[in-house]
């Protein structure tokens, strides 16, 4: 049998690097895939830890600090806790029953706006302002439907469809939000959240000294590059979620402040909703601003006051960019702000919603620091 040529050798590696590539992306999209299903399955028993591991890079600054003072450690995260809990019973007792009530106000007004909102938009369609007439004549130009005669535009079509799903969408969001708040191993895992993050705190210097020991893997040189990138890993995670905490609970309080100074209704509620959505980058800012809009709109029903709410959003948007994150986040991530929307994207449509949008950035910088490490060949 005669060898192959060299035009069939080439087709040849061709195919074979085709069938080598194919496998290597079917088995990351099964590897991301099977992630996802393990994030959803085990979201109760990772949603504490994960709380716990926060509240425990939180607070360890904290410890330390007492802990130099010459007190002991398990003294140290005693005295630690009953700060903590101080404080949070004392914001709890100051804002929470605002926030209870404001819940209470909204869940029973939801049908009330969704009427008014719809109301709104169509005197908004009908009473176009002229500008927007000039600046988007196609969006207002009207048609006869021929089956009922009636005159549409458009943006009345499109208007009618996202209002008159609004009841369907706020009944599936109290539908979900009841189901994860009625979630019995989610709510026994809140439980065992402090005492999570004690532990977290007492065995840290066991925890730094040890665990390299726990490697299953001999000691050797490819033992320290593994050493090397977890230690890599565990700083972006600690730094990451430290920061944007900070980040989130300064967004919300500016929130708060600005949306109280406008007059809007639940302006509460949405900064204390904001503290756990400005933990995904982006898309919570997204949310936060999609709501306040809606309801400045639905409340006062001008344009001037959703101008006031956007400037307050675009403000606190501006300081966090220029001030507030740099100041608390800095560099220590290490991704573009392009590379990071492009990973809580990712993260929240393959890795199961909330939770792969939060688990995305800190994946995404262990990523870089193995392409650094081992592609890149950077120090």
């Amino acid at each position: 049998m005669n060898p192959p040529t060299e035009k069939q050798s080439r087709i040849l590696w061709f195919a074979l690097t085709g069938l080598a590539v194919a496998a290597v992306v079917a088995l990351i999209v099964a590897t991301v895939w099977g992630l996802g299903r393990v994030l959803n399955l085990l979201s109760p028993v990772l949603w504490p830890l994960a709380i716990a591991a926060v509240l425990a890079c939180l607070l360890s600054p904290v410890v330390d600090f007492f802990e130099r003072k010459n007190i002991p450690r398990p003294r140290a995260v005693i005295l630690v806790f009953i700060i903590a809990l101080a404080t949070v019973i004392g914001v709890a007792a100051s804002i929470l029953p605002q926030i209870v009530v404001e819940t209470q106000q909204l869940a029973s007004e939801v049908p009330e706006y969704s009427s008014r909102l719809q109301e709104r938009v169509n005197d908004f369609i009908a009473h176009p302002p002229a500008q927007l007439q000039k600046i988007f004549p196609k969006a207002f130009e009207t048609t006869v439907n021929p089956a009922d005669g009636t005159k549409v535009s458009p943006l009345a079509s499109i208007a009618t469809s996202l209002t008159g799903s609004l009841p369907e969408m706020g009944a599936w969001l109290l539908t979900r939000l009841g189901k994860i708040a009625s979630g019995i191993g989610l709510l026994m895992g809140l439980v065992l959240v402090p005492v999570y993050a004690f532990h977290f705190l007492l065995e840290k210097r066991g925890i730094q000294k040890n665990w390299k020991e726990v490697l299953p893997v001999r000691d050797s040189a490819l033992k320290d590059e593994l050493v090397f990138v977890l230690d890599a890993i565990s700083g972006y995670l600690v730094a990451f979620f430290r920061g944007q905490v900070l980040v989130a609970i300064c967004d919300a309080v500016l929130y708060t402040v600005g949306f109280i100074l406008v007059g809007l209704d639940y302006a509460f509620l949405i900064g204390f909703a904001a503290v756990f959505l400005m933990m995904i980058p982006f898309l919570g800012a997204v949310v936060v601003a999609a709501a306040a809009l809606t309801l400045s709109f639905v409340q006062f029903g001008d344009w001037q006051h959703p101008a006031l709410v956007l400037g307050v959003l675009t403000v606190v948007q501006v300081l966090e960019g220029l001030f507030i994150s740099p100041k608390i986040m800095g560099d220590r991530v290490g991704l573009h702000p392009l590379a990071i929307l492009i990973a809580v994207m990712t993260g929240t449509t393959l890795l199961g919603g909330i939770l792969g949008g939060i688990l995305a950035i800190p994946l995404a910088a262990a990523l870089r620091v193995i392409l650094a490490r081992y592609v890149w060949k950077k120090t």
